[in-house]
């Protein structure tokens, strides 16, 4: 069957099955796990634009076939394919070196295909990424589906690229050129029309339903997601997404959001073959609170479960609201720190007293499940503010009585500080020594044994062990503390006792094989319990799940039936 265009989703390490690499907790609080595999929203997004402009776009999740089968030869399944073009995510820096090492061997069996690369780090890192002989294009911006059916056009007819906006490409000598950066659309009523009722189509299409799993598990846990917007109003320093981000790297000078109508209708056309979990993304309130209100008033009445965020505490009566019309609803909010004065320097200024109450509300309002999310690695963060946090995390238990809705996180900022935030950008102003700064430094650091080695950040109050040290002892005593009070079952927690204490050891093995003789023969004998560890259950991912395998369930039937029409 003709393509036009497959799409790839690579691993954070393309051979990750064969490396020895202990991934720490460098992604226990999203649904994907330290292979990266949950593709970027934007390949739906461009897969359906391209579909009805009519082109034949394949999805191939390489990440997740390599994961959910160690047989699968990933390799072998890129020669079979064959398309024109070919499409590679650097959305996730993390995805750098698998991104690479897939895009060689693209070229590797089909030299006369076209490659492109796209996403946020492809954008900040497009002047390097353009000069790998793989590569052929680099998209930028934050919403490129105009661009790159403009790109095949032109592949189709046999044209030079040359007035495609936000390209840099090769010419037919090989020459580097940049074209404007001018597609920066605020109208985004083009963007998910039919939400996903055109990759389920393609799934029939190809018989491919693997390729298509958004990140490993996703059969057992089928959230969805609904783009609300582009851009940010924030600016915290940690975030390459932040308005300042934004401006600099992206061309977009202020967020702009789909109408609540078009916010809506993707709800719906998800309801219609899903009962599970739909995350809206975005802060609602950043649109403003009549627009808030527009989305909520339209989510009434619609019986999946509804994940929603707060970026800053709520004003008064708009978590009830919340409650209303979204009933058994689940929220997330991210003060980063228990203390003010970090929270502030991380670009959030809010009181603990504001945080509090907007915990207290969401409990009133019938909320099923309130997530709070702590990090290490801020500005004037020090070990002692860490285990601080871990005490505030026990006071809010405490204050909300052990409530068994109420979910607390800690973790690393890792493995990257995201290039383009305000810390990697200014980073002696906000008090961060940032060790790696090109693409091919990043992609190396990925191979790193030692987790806490792949950071590219310290800060002036916390070394990288420190930073290591500080999230295994926190993410212990916060366990413990779940454990106390019925948070999770005591089973659980002994799971991920044991699974924090057997990695911080084999981290301290590792420094030591490290640096003695035949370092790489004795860290590959090192690798069966290695993988061992990177295996065991993440008790904070399972937090995150809601009601998992009662979920999969539903939502299989509800979609054989949409899609029997029974």
């Amino acid at each position: 069957m003709a393509v036009d265009l497959v799409l790839l989703h690579p691993p954070s390490v393309y051979d990750f099955r064969e490396k020895t690499i202990l991934y720490g907790p460098v992604a226990d609080l999203i649904p994907s796990s330290s292979v990266f595999e949950m593709y970027p929203i934007g390949f739906t997004s461009i897969a359906e634009y391209l579909e009805n402009a009519g082109y034949r776009v394949r999805i191939v999740n390489l990440a997740v076939r390599m994961m959910s089968d160690r047989k699968f030869d990933a390799e072998a399944m890129i020669k079979k394919l064959k398309a024109p073009v070919f499409g590679i995510d650097l959305h996730w820096l993390v995805s750098s070196h698998g991104a690479i090492e897939v895009a060689r061997i693209v070229k590797k069996y089909h030299p006369e295909s076209k490659l492109v690369f796209g996403g946020f780090s492809s954008t900040y890192f497009y002047k390097e990424l353009i000069r790998y002989p793989e590569v052929d294009y680099v998209m930028r911006g934050d919403s490129t589906e105009e661009p790159l059916r403009q790109l095949m056009d032109c592949v189709r007819h046999g044209f030079e690229p040359d007035r495609v906006p936000n390209l840099a490409w090769k010419d037919e000598q090989g020459r580097v050129r940049e074209n404007p950066f001018s597609h920066i659309p605020t109208d985004l009523s083009h963007l998910m029309v039919s939400n996903y009722a055109d990759t389920v189509r393609s799934v029939i299409r190809y018989r491919d339903l693997a390729s298509y799993a958004p990140f490993k598990g996703w059969k057992d846990y089928p959230i969805t997601a609904v783009l609300t917007g582009k851009g940010c109003k924030e600016n915290c320093v940690i975030c390459g997404g932040s308005a300042a981000a934004f401006r600099k790297f992206y061309g977009r000078e202020r967020p702009v959001f789909r109408s609540p109508e078009a916010v809506v209708n993707s709800v719906k056309q998800i309801e219609k073959f899903s009962t599970g979990p739909i995350f809206i993304l975005g802060d609602l309130l950043h649109g403003g609170e009549d627009y808030a209100e527009e989305v909520l008033r339209g989510l009434e009445g619609v019986k999946n479960q509804f994940i929603l965020e707060l970026f800053n505490p709520a004003p008064p009566g708009f978590i009830k609201r919340m409650g209303q019309a979204c009933p058994n609803f689940c929220l997330e909010i991210s003060p980063e720190s228990h203390d003010p004065m970090v929270r502030k320097a991380s670009g959030r200024n809010y009181s603990n007293q504001e945080l509090e109450r907007t915990i207290a509300e969401a409990l009133e309002a019938g909320c099923a499940r309130m997530d709070v999310f702590f990090m290490i690695g801020l500005p004037k963060q020090t070990p002692e503010s860490v285990r601080e946090t871990v005490d505030y995390c026990d006071h809010l238990f405490q204050r909300f009585k052990g409530d068994k809705r109420l979910f607390l996180f800690i973790a690393p900022i890792s493995p990257f500080l995201d290039p383009g935030s305000l810390g990697f950008e200014q980073s002696r102003r906000y008090g961060y020594d940032v060790r790696f700064h090109t693409l091919e430094e990043h992609r190396q650091a990925l191979l790193a044994p030692n987790w806490r080695d792949s950071l590219n950040y310290e800060t002036r109050w916390m070394s990288r062990q420190q930073i290591l040290d500080s999230a295994y002892e926190a993410i212990l005593g916060l366990n413990g503390l779940k454990a106390k009070y019925g948070v999770i079952p005591q089973g659980m927690a002994e799971i991920g006792e044991k699974r924090i204490k057997s990695a911080r050891e084999m981290a301290k093995r590792i420094d030591e094989v490290m640096a003695g003789e035949n370092a790489e023969a004795e860290l590959a004998k090192l690798k069966p319990e290695i993988d061992e560890i990177n295996a065991f259950p993440v008790v904070e991912r399972q937090q995150l799940e809601l009601m998992r395998g009662r979920v999969g369930l539903r939502f299989w039937r509800s979609f054989w039936s949409w899609l029997t029409g029974r």
